[in-house]
């Protein structure tokens, strides 16, 4: 991923004009395009996950004994033969939910030069972790691991912990001299549909809590996934994808370190739901969108964390996605490559890319402002940019309606140049407040507009 601390972002206030625009909504302001909207004006969600159908439940708790299963964290290969085992017969004999016993449980198989296995769940499962039960991956040298993989369809993963071993790993170089390693995961959702990870917590990998690959309807709610080398959860290629309700932090290691990573080329990403999630520590960022479309942020709290620093930012989009990002809190102390941005959109220039509008409304940023550029069409309603800017360059219809910036103290000579910031940039601009005055921002949506500050060079 690449890091934009070579784009100076020098733009600056000038509050003359207002403007008129053609198209309007009900309040008078313009909107970018013509979508259903609710009464807050954002996009209406039209999909859900569907959760796992899973019939009746014939409940078999796994008989250590009579399997002769080790649970002291000891013997790999002979927890994973006879483990996996137990896991077959139940599943052979009809049984569709399967209890873990307390414990500790090592686990661990050579496949091939690349791959260390860990233990395989069948589709129409539940499979229950009680209290006090680990499934722990064993020191391996493999670029690639899954301590849980899930083979089928309809199936559920609840109330326990995956742990992997980040923390005593061999990085034996491949051929080409790469050492990443960066593959080793807790879940494996891979080419799965209608799956649930609940309560949940899932750490130490050498790559992501969980990797989503090509799988539909994914939903993840109150888990606890941190202190892995890569991501929290990477989903590449995902169609009706719900995070929501975890807590994922303290991603650090190897890049790109964020929380979620949406990043999927040549796949299909889209209608994906990330809400009511608190991420902190995370060097990266903690949501990436590179590639998917129809993607919900909402209502998360993002917290940069005392000791901890970030390498592109909070939210980071990228050109060619869709992106609904409403009511998050989010909070920086110092800044990233980018600056202090709780929002960023990366661009690859040319046109948009896209036929829809970014929304982004009733945010509170706090220390950060946001910026996009070599775009078109956002709409940005009712939020608080607390300490930095908002600003637009090489864009088309920027819509900005009742926000509101502060200036940093540490540039208060100069505060026309940091707060809103616009070089050759159409759009509408109405009711946004810099402090406490109302600043007449002369967008127009025929003429671009650029910063006087900006020809002056600043």
């Amino acid at each position: 991923m690449k890091h934009l601390s070579y784009y100076l972002l020098m733009f600056v206030l000038i509050f003359n004009t207002s403007c008129s625009h053609d198209d309007s909504d009900a309040n008078g302001t313009s909107t970018p395009d013509q979508e259903d909207l609710d009464a807050e004006g954002l996009p209406i969600r039209l999909f859900s996950a569907q959760l796992p159908q899973i019939p009746t439940a014939n409940e078999y708790t796994i008989e250590l004994e009579r399997w002769d299963i080790p649970n002291t964290n000891t013997d790999a290969a002979k927890t994973t033969a006879n483990l996996q085992a137990a896991i077959d017969w139940a599943h052979d004999e009809g049984y569709t939910r399967v209890v873990l016993p307390a414990g500790e449980y090592l686990v661990g198989e050579d496949i091939n030069d690349i791959y260390y296995g860990g233990i395989d769940i069948f589709g129409n499962t539940e499979f229950v972790f009680s209290e006090g039960a680990v499934l722990a991956i064993d020191t391996n040298d493999k670029w690639n691991y899954c301590v849980l993989r899930l083979n089928g369809d309809n199936i559920i993963v609840r109330d326990g912990v995956i742990k992997g071993e980040r923390d005593t790993h061999v990085f034996t170089p491949r051929e080409d001299g790469k050492t990443a390693h960066d593959e080793g995961h807790g879940i494996c959702v891979w080419g799965n549909n209608n799956v649930l990870i609940q309560n949940m917590e899932i750490h130490s990998l050498t790559g992501d809590g969980s990797l989503v690959l090509d799988s539909n309807d994914v939903t993840f709610v109150d888990n606890n996934i941190y202190n892995n080398r890569r991501q929290g959860i990477s989903i590449v290629g995902g169609v009706r994808i719900e995070i929501k309700d975890n807590e994922i932090h303290h991603i650090k290691g190897t890049s790109p370190q964020f929380g979620i990573d949406i990043e999927g080329p040549g796949r299909v990403d889209e209608d994906i739901l990330i809400q009511d999630n608190y991420f902190h520590h995370n060097s990266g960022g903690d949501i990436v969108n590179a590639t998917g479309g129809n993607v919900y942020i909402l209502d998360n709290v993002m917290e940069q964390g005392d000791g901890s620093e970030y390498t592109d930012g909070p939210i980071v989009s990228w050109h060619k996605t869709h992106n609904i990002i409403a009511r998050n809190t989010v909070t920086m102390i110092s800044g990233s490559a980018n600056g202090r941005l709780g929002y960023i959109q990366y661009s690859h220039g040319g046109d948009k890319g896209h036929h829809r509008a970014t929304y982004v409304h009733d945010n509170i940023m706090n220390n950060c402002g946001m910026y996009m550029y070599k775009s078109a069409d956002a709409d940005v309603r009712r939020n608080q940019f607390l300490g930095y800017f908002l600003a637009f360059s090489d864009f088309d219809n920027a819509v900005l309606v009742d926000n509101l910036v502060t200036y940093s103290e540490e540039y208060t000579n100069l505060r026309y140049c940091w707060s809103y910031r616009f070089k050759n940039t159409t759009g509408f601009a109405s009711g946004n407040y810099l402090g406490d005055q109302l600043e007449e921002l002369p967008l127009s949506e025929n003429e671009p507009y650029t910063m006087q500050c900006v020809l002056d060079g600043w």
